[in-house]
């Protein structure tokens, strides 16, 4: 592998992070992309080549590619899709507006920055796509339609894509993570706050104990994991020479992942029914 190079987005905490500073570490030439100045600031500071993109932003995504060509002599060899949010609410709660920018975040961006970046890698030989998606790409829970329906899109998308790139030299992966110890709660509860009316939602008292669990009220989810967790499984993706289609993370993950296979769909249901409230 003469050219490990690789675009990272998502990159001010948790599993971005760790994951830019992790495979630099390990001689990849990273570049790592943020919002906001202070984190840009911060992952320079680290020795990272930091970008600005936005997923929302078009332009910014177009410029970020344009950016690492140049860099790059119009090489690239890996893509680590890892931004996104998890808006929260009821299906019957959301608006349009609010699933279209879940969808701008998660989906549409994702998909931009992919065929942009895939020139590259084209250029250079050949490479790796990876999507960082989710358990509940896996499975859905309720009270969290946005998010399963975003990752679901990117499942579908990230399958169909590995299969029209067989023999091109470029793999694609989906990790499926499960929870991790990051801010993406953090970032749920504002979403939630400000785009779900809670006071005059018939789901107005479920709504209270999942704030009671976004703020920290209840018990801790004992099945965390460190997002160091993510940049073992996206190692092996960016470099076995034979990389697997699917890696999950957590147990819960591999849990949903198996009852999906076994259970028939009423039985699912049930404990999915029961999981979605869990603290």
């Amino acid at each position: 592998m003469d050219n490990r190079s690789i675009l990272i987005t998502g990159c001010s905490s948790g599993i971005g992070r760790a994951c830019a500073l992790g495979l630099k570490a390990r001689g990849w030439r990273v570049f790592a992309t943020a919002r906001g100045k202070e984190d840009i600031a911060d992952l320079q500071g680290h020795g990272l080549e930091a970008l600005y993109l936005d997923y929302a932003e078009p332009d910014s995504v177009r410029a970020c590619v344009e950016r690492v060509a140049e860099r790059t002599e119009g090489r690239l060899f890996a893509l680590f899709n890892n931004g996104a949010y998890g808006q929260l609410g009821a299906v019957e709660d959301l608006s349009r507006a609010v699933l279209e920018a879940q969808f701008q975040a998660n989906v549409f961006g994702w998909h931009d920055l992919t065929v942009r970046a895939l020139p590259l890698m084209r250029a250079n030989g050949g490479g790796r796509v990876v999507q960082n998606s989710s358990v509940l790409g896996v499975v859905a829970m309720k009270w969290r339609g946005a998010y399963n329906a975003s990752k679901f899109a990117i499942e579908g998308l990230s399958d169909t894509l590995r299969l029209e790139l067989r023999g091109s030299g470029i793999h694609v992966s989906t990790i499926e993570p499960g929870p991790i110890w990051s801010r993406f709660v953090e970032h749920a509860l504002r979403h939630f706050e400000q785009n779900i009316d809670i006071e005059h939602s018939p789901y107005r008292d479920v709504y209270q104990h999942h704030l009671k669990r976004l703020r920290g009220e209840t018990k801790p989810n004992p099945f965390k994991l460190p997002p160091e967790a993510v940049l073992k499984k996206l190692v092996h993706a960016l470099e076995h020479p034979r990389p697997k289609p699917k890696y999950y993370v957590t147990f819960p993950t591999h849990l949903m992942a198996l009852l999906r296979r076994v259970l028939p769909w009423r039985v699912l249901d049930a404990v999915l029914d029961k999981a979605s409230d869990a603290n």
